[in-house]
C-alpha cells in the first residue's frame, strides 16, 4: 500500500440487524425481569414465579414475533407497491421520467450538462432506472425491503435469549437465593448489554453499562414494590 493512503474501513450498520438484537435481548431481559419480580415481591411461591417467568418469555416472545412480523410485512408490501408505481411510470412515461431523475441530479450539485448524460446513461437500464428513480425519490433500496419471517425469527430469538437470563435461576435451584441470583444475574446482563451499545457507538463502554443497568432496575423495583403491596 503507498504511503498516505487511508484504508477506511466501516461496519455494517444499515441493515438494522443491530438495533433488532439489542431491542429485542434489553426488551425481553427488563420485562421478564420485572415481571419475576413482581411476582416475587408478593411471595407466592417457587413454582408460581417460576410459571410467571415462562409465561412471560413465552407470550412477551411471540408478542414480539408477531408484531415485528406484521409491521415488517405492511412495511415490505407498501415499499413494493410505490416500487411497481415507479416501475410503471418509467415505462408509460419516460421522457418526463429522465427529466425528473435530471432534476434530482441538478438539485443534488450536480452540473446541468452531467446530470442529462447521468440521466440519460441510467435510463437506458430498466432495472437500473428503477433502482435509481426509488432511491432518489422515495429513498427505497428495491432490493433492501426486509423479510417479515426473518425479522419475527431474530425477534423471538433475541427477546427469548433476554427473557431467559432473569428466569434461570428459578428453573436450575429451589435453594431459597432464586431472588438474588435473579436479580444478580439481570445486572450482570444489562450491564454487558450496556457495554455492548458503548463499545459499538464508541461512547463509553462504562456510561452505557451503567444506563442499563438503571433502566432496568428502576422498572424491576417499580414492579417488586408493586408485588409487595399486592402481596400484603
Amino acid at each position: 500500500m503507498s504511503e498516505g493512503v487511508h484504508p477506511e474501513r466501516h461496519r455494517q450498520i444499515t441493515s438494522g440487524w443491530f438495533r433488532a438484537a439489542i431491542f429485542g435481548v434489553s426488551d425481553g431481559l427488563v420485562t421478564n425481569a420485572s415481571l419475576i419480580l413482581g411476582f416475587a415481591g408478593a411471595n407466592p411461591g417457587h413454582n408460581v414465579v417460576r410459571f410467571a417467568g415462562l409465561a412471560g418469555l413465552v407470550a412477551g416472545g411471540f408478542s414480539m414475533a408477531s408484531g415485528e412480523y406484521v409491521s415488517m410485512r405492511a412495511q415490505k408490501e407498501i415499499l413494493e407497491y410505490e416500487i411497481g408505481v415507479e416501475r410503471k411510470s418509467l415505462i408509460d412515461h419516460p421522457a418526463e421520467e429522465q427529466e425528473e431523475l435530471r432534476n434530482l441530479f441538478v438539485k443534488q450539485g450536480v452540473a446541468p450538462e452531467l446530470a442529462t448524460r447521468l440521466s440519460a446513461d441510467l435510463m437506458s437500464d430498466h432495472e437500473l432506472a428503477v433502482r435509481t428513480h426509488a432511491r432518489e425519490e422515495l429513498g427505497i433500496d428495491p432490493s433492501a425491503t426486509g423479510s417479515p419471517w426473518g425479522a419475527a425469527s431474530s425477534s423471538l430469538l433475541a427477546f427469548s435469549i433476554g427473557a431467559v437470563i432473569p428466569l434461570l435461576p428459578w428453573l436450575l435451584t429451589s435453594s431459597g437465593n432464586e431472588l438474588v441470583w435473579s436479580i444478580a444475574l439481570a445486572v450482570l446482563a444489562a450491564a454487558v448489554v450496556g457495554g455492548v451499545i458503548g463499545w459499538f457507538t464508541r461512547n463509553g463502554i462504562v456510561k452505557w453499562a451503567l444506563r442499563q443497568v438503571v433502566i432496568g432496575a428502576f422498572a424491576a423495583v417499580v414492579t417488586y414494590g408493586i408485588g409487595r403491596l399486592v402481596g400484603h
